[in-house]
Formats: structure tokens, C-alpha cells, sequence
């Protein structure tokens, strides 16, 4: 008789790892609320240990930003209006930057993140080649902090050397942060309880994180307005970051109408 090797029950999630499973993170940004103040700027330079982008760096085409403000133009003078539009790591589903990395440096996290091990990177840049949105950035040269500018650097992230990539992490040593704490107390993370840098500093809350699977959460009832789109979304990359597009009270007639015969050649000639 044929003894099987009976295997030890396996824990159910709730005594494995409370909740640090549970979660995806996304985010919502709401055209109409941005100014184009950047704050959101300021504050991810700040809080992630980004060189300043001086002079020579612009010139050479080299700055770093993880964040950037589009700034466009609409109209003819002097009915010109400026059109503002953050754009970040995307954190795709089906990200075209992982499968190019030979050395698993980028990959999908559990809870639904583009991570990146600086550690593990040898800087091929295979990765911000296939990056459609342009948010990868490399290291040229070992960064430099002016003095006193070192005295303010975040302990919790790490200064990236040069010849590795780097990019938005959704402030990652904050969701970690607070996953730990979420264990530690054992009460879920409520909504609004993790923010990252840069929606936390924007004025107008323009910038909406929060937990996706989270039904009751902000970032999830704003995914579903009537208003929302992704970016580059006929590439299938299946961005988490989702816009919700501006409102213009005073557009005139013309102009909704050029926008809807737009949109209307689009979707048909998506359907071919």
C-alpha cells in the first residue's frame, strides 16, 4: 500500500500575512483641479533624494524628474488657455519595461507596483527604451547634494549611483511604513491613511492614491467617473494612474464639436 506524505495545512491569508495582500495600489489625476503649480514637483525631488536639475543638466537633455507637468497650449491668441497634465510612472499591468530587463531589475510587485532594484540594475537602459511615457530615467553621473542641501536627505531612500535606472515608486518606503504598522496594530489601512509625496503636497487634490481593491475608497469611486481615460490606453499597457479630463465651462460650441467628431474618428478607426 502506496503511503502519501501528508503536508501541513497551510495557514489561512488572515494568519499568513494580514493584509499585505490584499491591497493594489492606484491613482486618480484630476485634470480640471491641476494649476500647474508644481508642488507635486518640489515635494517628489524632496522626498525621493533627486538631484537638482541645473542649467547644464537641461542643456545636455539629462534632467531627472519623476514626476513632470506637461504644459500645453489651446487656442489662438488672445483666446489662449493653458492645458496642465502630471504625468508619472504609469505602473502598468502589462508593463513593456520588465519583460526588456535582462536581469529582473524591474518586475510587478504583489500589490500591483512597477518596482525597480537599484541594487540589481546594470544599467542596459533596455527599459526606458520601451517606456512609452518617457518616466524612466538613468544616471549619467554620481549625484551631487550643495551644501546644505545634504543635511536634508530622506534616510528611508536610497541615493542612486551612477549607471543604474530610476523612476516613480508610488513612495514606496511610506507603503511599507504603513503595511508594518498595519500588522503591527492589526486595523486595516483606512482611506487616506497612505499618501505619497506628492499627493500629499498638491494644494488642489488634483492627485487621488488609494487601495483599488478598496471598494469604498476615493481613488475607486473616481476610476469609474464618466470622465476617465488612460494614457497611450490603444498601446494595452493597462496603466493604475487614471485622468479624469478637464472640464471647460466656458468652451465654445465649435470646439465641442471638433472634440466629439475627434473622439468619434478614433473610436472607429480603432474598430478596423
Amino acid at each position: 500500500m502506496v503511503q502519501t506524505q501528508q503536508q501541513a495545512p497551510t495557514p489561512p491569508p488572515s494568519e499568513a500575512h494580514p493584509f499585505g495582500n490584499l491591497h493594489q495600489w492606484g491613482m486618480v489625476v484630476d485634470i480640471d483641479l491641476c494649476t500647474g503649480c508644481q508642488a507635486c514637483v518640489v515635494a517628489c525631488q524632496a522626498e525621493n533624494n533627486i538631484p537638482l536639475n541645473d542649467e547644464p543638466a537641461y542643456q545636455q537633455r539629462r534632467p531627472k524628474e519623476w514626476i513632470r507637468v506637461e504644459r500645453y497650449w489651446e487656442g489662438e491668441f488672445p483666446n489662449v488657455k493653458a492645458r496642465f497634465l502630471p504625468m508619472l510612472c504609469q505602473h502598468c499591468q502589462n508593463a513593456p519595461c520588465e519583460p526588456v530587463c535582462p536581469v529582473y531589475a524591474t518586475y510587478h510587485s504583489s500589490d500591483g507596483l512597477n518596482v525597480q532594484v537599484y541594487n540589481r540594475c546594470v544599467g542596459t537602459r533596455y527599459c526606458g527604451n520601451n517606456c512609452p511615457y518617457n518616466v524612466r530615467f538613468f544616471n549619467f553621473w554620481e549625484p551631487d547634494f550643495p551644501e546644505p542641501m545634504g543635511s536634508q536627505l530622506n534616510p528611508d531612500v536610497t541615493v542612486r549611483s551612477k549607471g543604474i535606472m530610476e523612476k516613480c515608486t508610488f513612495c514606496i518606503h511610506r507603503i511599507n511604513r504603513s503595511k508594518r504598522e498595519e500588522e503591527r496594530s492589526g486595523r486595516p489601512m483606512r482611506d487616506g491613511d497612505l499618501q505619497p509625496a506628492c499627493a500629499q503636497a498638491c494644494p488642489t487634490n488634483a492627485l487621488i492614491f488609494g487601495d483599488v481593491n478598496d471598494q469604498n475608497s476615493r481613488v475607486n469611486r473616481l476610476r469609474r467617473d464618466p470622465r476617465h481615460y488612460t494614457m497611450l490606453e490603444d498601446l494595452g499597457t493597462e496603466p493604475v494612474v487614471v485622468y479624469l479630463k478637464k472640464v471647460d465651462p466656458n468652451a465654445l460650441p465649435q470646439e465641442l464639436e471638433e472634440t466629439h467628431t475627434g473622439a468619434a474618428s478614433r473610436t472607429e478607426g480603432g474598430t478596423h
